[in-house]
């Protein structure tokens, strides 16, 4: 199934295949088989394909098209991987810090950012766990010797402020709530038109007049959500 709804996803009418005659029981066999050799690509590898996309002259949009990312993920990423930040691409693949901070803390001086993090800590303005994740990271490349950079050494950067943390995280905090605010919108409506639909089968004369017409069948999907959800409609 997986197969065939990429192959229509990419416009494809053919999908190669190797048709062979064998009992149920070996069909199952075989079936079982393929799911457990079936494996999620790690984040590691995800990130080092993106990479490699990259590498190979795809555009931002390009790769989250086909990776079907967000792009402002996507350039993150990039990013931390030019920098060589492995162990904050992990963290923010484990979802332990904000993109946004990751990206933050890879561009800045490792002293501007501790500063800044302390600064952060003692005015209230960016406790709790993202702060402490930030704090064993800096401390975790330091006692690793894991640099930011190959290569001559560039130019300082400009310093990070507590400010521009604490901007960043809130940044990457109204993102995730218009996120969450959109998935609520988007379940109000999809009760509205279930509710609606529900009322609509259950007047005989709308089902002779959609017979009439035949259209007497709906989604899947549909059906089974007027189904799921008649008890709370």
């Amino acid at each position: 199934q997986g197969r065939y709804e990429a192959y229509k996803a990419l416009g494809q009418s053919e999908i190669p295949a190797i048709i062979v005659d064998v009992t149920k029981e070996k069909l199952l066999l075989m079936s079982l088989v393929e799911n457990l050799a079936r494996r999620q690509p790690s984040s590691v590898e995800q990130v080092h394909e993106i990479e490699s996309l990259k590498d190979r002259g795809y555009s931002f949009a390009e790769i989250a098209k086909k990776t079907d990312l967000d792009v402002g993920y996507v350039r993150g990423i990039v990013k931390l991987i030019k920098h060589g930040e492995e162990r904050l691409v992990m963290a923010v693949e484990r979802g332990q810090i904000p993109l946004s901070v990751a990206v933050t803390i890879a561009t800045s001086d490792d002293h501007d950012i501790q500063r800044a993090l302390t600064e952060a800590y003692e005015s209230n303005d960016l406790r709790g766990k993202k702060l402490l994740a930030a704090r064993r990271l800096i401390e975790k490349r330091q006692v690793d010797g894991k640099t930011l950079r190959t290569g001559p050494r560039r130019a300082k950067p400009e310093g990070v402020s507590s400010k521009k943390l604490l901007e960043t995280y809130q940044s990457e905090s109204a993102r995730q709530r218009l996120v969450v605010q959109k998935s609520k919108l988007c379940e109000t409506r999809l009760l509205f038109v279930v509710s609606a639909i529900r009322q609509l089968i259950e007047d005989k004369k709308f089902l002779e007049l959609m017979r009439s017409e035949s259209l007497d069948s709906m989604p899947a999907y549909l059906a089974s959500e007027i189904s799921q959800r008649g008890e709370i409609l």
